[in-house]
């Protein structure tokens, strides 16, 4: 049984492993960054290192403070949580040379599994199902076509060095196949000076499904699948075990396969065997392949731990420790039905754009499983990944799990910053999701329904507008005026007329006349009681229920400037690492200016209007705060 362990990562994956460990009673030592000095894995953990400044890359990107940090406090292990170094071959390495344990795989698994093209030539030599396709030197189009035939239409041809979709084509058939293969070609010529292409199965309908393994070096589990098909820019939004409409036939095919494919690594700990799966025709056993190992433990194995009843960190140490595995193949089961869903700090209405603030309040439900490595206080940082938490729900079966999700995120509370909460919840009422008829690009193709906010109820502006004006609560069942007084709030595009009396308020709002009152810890129009619930933090009030939303408050002191009209704001704190202009240059609208990092993205700052640059403001490297100026554009006459 391992002594000490100390935890090479941060945020809620940080916090999960602290907390499995200390259940064992297994000393444990974080790490942290400058800015993560207070935060709640530094908090939970027994001990605490600091490590390095903010990025990542002076922190919990370098292995060798990582491992001298193991080795001062004592350690006997580092666990890699996910990300960061977790499938870093050269860490395993140092880590074992310097006498610790890693809670993982071999640096040898990892470097089998890191390469995807020789991990697919590895696949295939142990009968694991990989892609069909052809990606040899021998680009003769005769040749090429001749591969299209044998791997069969519909096909897709890809630039080798392809990117953002640009020389990629579908093909249905063979009499389509020549000009689709000149017209990629040419485009993949123009954008990367290359116009090598390589050819594969097109799959209709995919499904991203995938299944947990785990292994002791010598012998493998598999744990059943997960399905991850919920995704936008190929990362993960909401996933669930076991996958919907999974036949037995596909499940112990797959399962089987993904096992294989861990024992030709001789795997050692919990790692992911991630499949794509043509659902065109229903889930099939001959329809599914190999697209890569994830040789660490996943976000998202808090829905294998639910349907299973595994504690997989435990697990993991364990057998680090020298333990046999603790189950057997025969002993694991499926048990209901499980669904996470990822809530960050983000703005869907915005294109996603991550979005910074402190977290004035929060509240999570009461049933759910609930993953973060933040408290109620803490700033979103613009340094790492914006997740806030991960909630999780386990059913009787798929209809339970999913009305216990659409219950869990009605009654999340966050404010202080933008969320997704809202995304998520539409996306859980999607009826294709609800029936279990989903793809990888669902989200693409109803994204503008999906990211739109519902419209605020009437009842939920009334109480809006009166937390913006501090009645509420105690201050207003206990007042009173002889005469009353009007106020005029605005809220979204109304303006709200509220009109205080004696324990509660006439409220006035598009055209309705609503009378709020305050009884029992609970808003009531004309005595009946609302489920909403108002926060009011600094700019902004936040109404949580039924047609709840968020209302941005004016500042009464702000000032309109129109010199300012040209100006090229920062939309959250970050690093310039690109700056395309100089001044006096001509711009059009939607030229990009200037290129800011922040949140492991990036995000490119466009001219809103067509104009002449006036003044650079910033050089690369910069760090920047919100709304701080990198580009003036000339006034317009």
């Amino acid at each position: 049984m391992l002594e000490t362990l100390l935890i090479a990562n941060r945020g809620e994956i940080a916090c999960r492993v602290i907390e499995t460990a200390r259940a064992m009673g297994i000393e444990t030592v974080a790490v942290y960054s400058d800015a993560d000095a207070g935060a709640r894995h530094v908090a939970l953990a027994d001990r605490a290192v600091r490590i390095g400044a903010a990025a990542s890359a002076e922190s919990y990107l370098r292995g060798d403070r990582i491992i001298m940090a193991a080795l001062e406090a004592g350690a006997d292990a580092i666990h890699p949580g996910y990300g960061f170094l977790s499938e870093n071959a050269d860490f395993v390495s140092a880590v074992e040379a310097s006498g610790l344990i890693f809670v993982g795989p071999s640096a040898d698994a990892i470097r089998a599994m890191g390469l995807k093209d020789k991990a697919k030539a590895l696949m295939a030599e142990v009968g694991v199902p990989v892609v069909p396709g052809y990606h040899g030197a021998d680009q003769k189009p005769g040749r090429l076509e001749v591969e299209a035939a044998e791997v069969g239409y519909p096909v897709l041809i890809k630039a080798v060095a392809g990117g953002g979709g640009k020389g990629m084509r579908r093909v249905d058939g063979p009499d389509d196949f020549i000009d689709a293969l000149e017209s990629a070609k040419a485009e993949a010529r123009r954008a990367f000076g290359n116009d090598a292409v390589l050819i594969e199965k097109y799959v209709a309908k995919p499904r991203h499904i995938e299944v947990q393994v785990f292994g002791d070096g010598t012998h493998v589990v598999h744990l059943f699948e997960r399905d991850c098909s919920l995704q936008r820019r190929h990362q993960k939004v909401i996933e669930e075990a076991p996958a919907p409409g999974m036949t037995q036939d596909l499940r112990e095919a797959m399962c089987a396969a993904a096992v294989r494919a861990a024992e030709a690594v001789a795997y050692k700990g919990a790692g992911t065997v991630e499949f794509i799966v043509d659902a065109s025709d229903g889930l099939r056993a001959d329809r599914f392949w190999f697209m890569e190992m994830n040789t660490r433990l996943q976000v998202e194995h808090s829905v294998t731990e639910a349907i299973t009843g595994v504690d997989l960190v435990e697990w993991q140490l364990r057998v680090a420790g020298g333990e046999a595995m603790p189950l057997a193949q025969k002993d694991l089961a499926v048990r209901g039905h499980a669904i996470e869903a990822r809530i960050y700090a983000e703005d869907a209405e915005a294109g996603f754009l991550p979005s910074v603030g402190t977290l004035e309040h929060m509240v999570f439900p009461q049933g759910a499983r609930v993953d973060t490595g933040v408290v109620e206080g803490d700033a979103i940082s613009p340094y790492y990944d914006p997740m806030i938490a991960k909630l999780t729900v386990h059913g009787a079966d798929r209809d339970a799990a999913l009305r216990a999700m659409a219950r869990a995120l009605d009654d999340t509370e966050v404010a202080g910053t933008m969320t997704n909460i809202g995304f998520l919840g539409r996306l859980v009422a999607h009826p294709g999701f609800q029936t279990g008829d989903v793809d990888t690009g669902i989200i693409d193709r109803d994204g503008a329904w999906l990211v739109t906010p519902d419209a605020m109820s009437g009842e939920a502006k009334a109480v809006a507008a009166m937390t913006a004006l501090g009645l509420s609560g105690a201050v207003l069942q206990g007042f009173s005026l002889w005469t009353p007084l009007s106020y005029f709030v605005g809220v979204g595009e109304d303006i709200v007329r509220v009109t205080p009396m004696s324990g509660g308020a006439d409220v006035e709002v598009a055209g309705q006349l609503l009378r709020l009152s305050w009884c029992d810890g609970a808003w009531r129009v004309d005595g009946a009681k609302l489920r909403l619930k108002a926060v009011r933090v600094p700019g902004a009030v936040h109404v949580f229920g039924p047609g709840g939303g968020v209302v941005a408050l004016a500042d009464p002191l702000a000032r309109g400037d129109a010199a300012r009209a040209g100006a090229i704001l920062a939309p959250i704190p970050g690093q310039v690492t690109r700056v395309l202009v100089n001044a006096n240059a001509k711009v059009m609208e939607g030229d990009v200016l200037a290129v800011l990092e922040a949140m492991k993205m990036e995000h490119r700052l466009l001219a809103a209007r067509d104009g002449v640059v006036a003044e650079v403001l910033v050089r690369v490297g910069d760090q920047v705060d919100a709304g701080a100026e990198l580009v003036r554009l000339e006034e317009e006459t």
